[in-house]
Order: structure tokens, then sequence, then C-alpha cells
């Protein structure tokens, strides 16, 4: 079969490369010129992605994946299309489909009859069959559902482990009609592998959900969910800290009962699901005042911890503070809706002088993002831990002469190696 992949991100790449060991062969498109070449010359575009640099120079070598910026053409060659083109939200929470209209577009001139469409973007419900359906039937000229087959099927994986992922959740999978849900139910049993889980309601595998609506629904259903949940956490840790109570405990003891599973609180996670997907929820459903509200406090985590670290220095202004972690977790480089931003603008609206130190950037990179590098070992004042990277885990208080507060908004840092230093955990009382 050939699959053309449109997107070769930190999502598509992976997902090309996947299709691509199964035996298919596939052309990955991209509009950056530079990517497309690191992708024909065997190389991985970015860092961090457990396999793909060893499964990338299998596929390449033996001519299963190519890459070029001519997506119209790519399309025209495939059986199948694959669409992972990001979707964002602008400050009013409205979705800009500026990169995915333009991707499909340049799908349907290459469309040709029989060809399966699949897009995997996380949408709004009702996306796949009222805004891409028409869009492609006008250019191509060929009916959704009768000449070709649409259906939307969410990634559900997370960068760092986007192999792993693939086999360990069911893919979701509906169509604008039967036909199409067949179609691409039959494609990605072909493309796809699945470990064994007797823990899910069904074998794991290829999952039809007779719509692409229901299919929309169900991935902002999950992060919406997620969104709620650590809002919940935060709620409780922000409760916590006022009755001296370590909210750590107590949701390891919510969490020992049946079926519960509550979050542990911090600076709110970054990334493309968990702020954004939510608001697409809320686009669709205005009056989901339940979701509004978790998204607010979720949002609100930053200043609330530059809030503790000026509580106990008394005042940021003329301090120097070290936000550590520019990534919105860790271990990946990715700083798409990270803490780190907010937190940043939080801490200098308060008058601090704010430095930043990520392990997996460079300063060339942090400076480009707008930050001031910090090196560990400088002189500071106060401490925001950020982003849960390993590296941090055996960090001590000598680590950062002068440093009189610290806040640790992960959970990450031993305490004991903290001696001396204004110590606070969000969620945790305070020294007494």
């Amino acid at each position: 079969m050939k699959i053309a992949l449109v997107a070769l991100g930190k999502i598509g790449l992976p997902l090309a490369v996947q299709f691509a060991k199964k035996g298919h062969h596939v052309i990955g498109c991209d509009v950056n010129q530079n990517t497309v070449d690191l992708v024909n010359a065997a190389s991985e575009p970015f860092p961090g992605e457990a396999h793909l640099a060893e499964y990338l120079t299998d596929v390449v070598g033996s001519g299963h994946l190519r890459a070029t910026t001519d997506t119209t053409s790519a399309v025209a060659e495939a059986d199948a299309v694959v669409v992972v083109v990001p979707l964002f939200v602008d400050n009013d929470g409205v979705p800009d489909f500026g990169w995915m209209d333009a991707a499909t577009e340049k799908i349907a001139a290459g469309l040709k009859p029989g060809t399966l469409v699949s897009y995997e973007t996380t949408l709004p419900v009702g996306t796949t069959r009222n805004r891409f359906a028409p869009a492609i039937e006008k250019i191509s000229g060929l009916g959704a559902g009768i000449d070709f087959d649409l259906v939307f099927s969410p990634e559900r994986v997370l960068t760092g482990r986007v192999f792993a992922d693939l086999r360990k959740y069911p893919k979701l999978v509906g169509g604008i009609n039967e036909k199409s849900t067949k179609a691409g139910i039959d494609f990605y049993q072909a493309v796809l592998d699945f470990d064994d889980r007797p823990d899910l309601t069904q074998p794991n595998g290829v999952w039809d959900l007779l719509t692409c609506e229901a299919s929309e629904m169900a991935k902002l259903a999950e992060t919406t969910y997620r969104d709620v949940n650590i809002a919940l956490a935060n709620q409780f840790a922000l409760f916590a800290q006022g009755a001296n109570i370590d909210i750590a405990k107590v949701i390891a003891a919510s969490n020992s009962q049946p079926f519960s599973h509550i979050h542990q609180p911090g600076i709110a996670v970054g990334g493309h699901c968990i702020p954004i997907y939510p608001r697409f929820y809320l686009w669709n459903d205005p009056e989901a005042t339940v979701v509004r509200a978790a998204r607010a406090a979720n949002a609100g985590m930053p200043e609330h911890a530059v809030a503790m670290l000026e509580n106990e220095l008394g005042s940021l202004k003329g301090t120097t503070v070290a936000v550590l972690g520019i990534s919105y977790r860790g271990g990946v480089k990715e700083s798409a809706f990270s803490g780190v931003f907010p937190t940043v603008a939080a801490a200098k609206a308060l008058g601090a002088d704010v430095v930043v130190h990520d392990p997996m950037y460079t300063d060339e990179e942090i400076t480009k993002l707008g930050f001031t590098p910090y090196k560990i070992g400088g002189k500071v004042d106060g401490v925001i831990l950020q982003a849960d990277h390993a590296e941090y885990k055996k960090l001590a208080a000598q680590d950062f002469p002068g440093v009189k507060a610290l806040v640790d908004g992960r959970r990450t840092l031993d305490k004991s190696k903290f001696n001396g230093v204004a110590f606070r955990v969000i969620g945790a009382p305070a020294d007494r």
C-alpha cells in the first residue's frame, strides 16, 4: 500500500516510520524543506523520540520512506492519506484552521477515486464532516463517502514514546458513513500492531466509533477529563496549603480506592493537548462551566507558584530568580504552551530578574525564546522548578549559591538536599 503522511512533526514522522516498518511505501509531506532533507538523509529532525533514529535509518535505507514538499503529487500516488497538521487556537479560544485548510486544499488537488483520507489532528466535533469533507469535494470533484473515504482517527500518543503508545492504546476510528469507517478500520489494522491488554473492556486493536463525530468527541473527552482532573488536584492543593495538609498523601490515599485516579498538583501541564483541546471542546460547548473553570484554574498555577516564592522572599523586586525547565514536561524538548512562559512573565511583573535553564536547550535556543540563559552554579535568590527533567533530581542547595527560597512545581527535588532553604512544594504545607 502507498501512504501519504502529511506533516512530519513529532507525531507525524514517527507515524510515517511506523507505517513504513510494516512494509508499506510511505511518502512523508512537509512544508519545511529542511525537515524533508533531513528525513531523506535518514537523520531525525528532532531529538528525544525513542527508537526513531534507528527505525528511520532502516525504512529510508530500504526505500519504504521518502519525503517531499509536494503534497499534491504525493497524494496522487497514494492509496491512503493521513493528516497530522497542527491546529491551534487564538487568544480568544477560536481554532485557527489556516495550516489545516491549506493542507486540505493540497490534498484535494491530488486526490484520486478510491483513496482513504484520515485526519488524526485533534479537532472540534463536526469539523471532519462539515469543514473538510466539503472542502475536499469542491476542489477534487469527488464525493466524500462515495468516491473517496473520509475518517477521523485521533492520535493518542505522547512525544518521546510514540512507538510504544501506538501499541498500547486502542486506535479509534469513525467515518462520515459506514463505508468510510470500514475503510479506516481496514487501513489501521494493516499499519499498526497492538499489545495484549486484558484490562480493556474489549480486545486491544482498532475500535469502531461508528461516526467521525464520535471519534472527534472521544479525543476531546479524554483530554478534557484530564484537564478537569488536574484542576481538581490543583484546587485541593491550594486549600491543603492553608490547612497545613500534605495533599500528596491525601491523593495517594484517594487513589487507593477502585476506579479512582487524581493527578498530582503542580504547575499546569503544557503541550498541545491539555491547554488546547479543552478549548476546542468549549468552542463546541461554550456553556460547559466545569471545563471553563478547570482551564482557568490550571492556567493560573504558574502565577501561584511565583506568589509562593514571593511570599518566602518577602518581595521579588530586585531579586534574581532561576526558572528550571523550558519543556512542558520532563525529557521532551517541546516548549509549546509550556508553563515557563507565564511563570517567567509573572516573576518579571513582580520585579524579578529572571534567568532560565533547561538541559535540553542550548543558550542560543534559550535566548531565541526570549529568555536569559542560566547556568547551574550561578548566584540566585530564588528558584522555581517548572519541568521535571531527570537531570534536576540530583540538584542540591550548593548548586544555587545564595538561594533563600525554592518552589518545586513538579515534586521532583529532594528536600533533604536543601537544608537552610525555604523549600516549598505546591500542595504541601509550609515548614512550621
